[in-house]
């Protein structure tokens, strides 16, 4: 396993940016191991809907975790207010960086993560596993 760490700097997009990080290093299989920072705009698919809700205002970014690679990346973030009320769901683009983001990202170099149809499933691209 190796590791790569980064952070990211105000007004820079979450999810792009960890995607073209990604894309950076040919990240082939890897997962969110630690994140923290603050967003001021927040963009998330939540559960079982195929629409994004947008949220205004200070955020901490309280937990995300994932799955990333070159062909495909699977990220989910929970988000805190000032006051404390978390919302979580599907990281995509749109979340903008308050102050920073802190992001650090393991890469498994044995094993290559791609999304794939599956038939009789979710009906999304989901993780297929190949050995390297």
């Amino acid at each position: 396993m190796k590791t790569h760490t980064f952070r990211l700097k105000p007004t820079q997009d979450l999810f792009d940016s960890i995607e073209e990080f990604v894309k950076q290093n040919n990240i082939e299989a890897g997962c969110v191991l630690s994140s923290v920072g603050s967003f001021t705009h927040a963009t998330l698919r939540l559960a079982n809907r195929n629409y994004y809700n947008e949220y205004e205002g200070h955020f901490e970014i309280v937990s995300m975790t994932g799955t990333v690679s070159v062909h495909g990346s699977h990220l989910h973030v929970a988000i805190s207010d000032g006051d404390g009320v978390t919302i979580g769901g599907h990281l995509v683009s749109g979340c903008k960086i308050y102050t920073t983001a802190e992001i650090v990202i393991a890469e498994f170099e044995d094993v290559i993560y791609k999304r794939e149809m599956f038939e009789n499933d979710s009906g999304y691209a989901e993780l297929a596993v190949y050995k390297k």
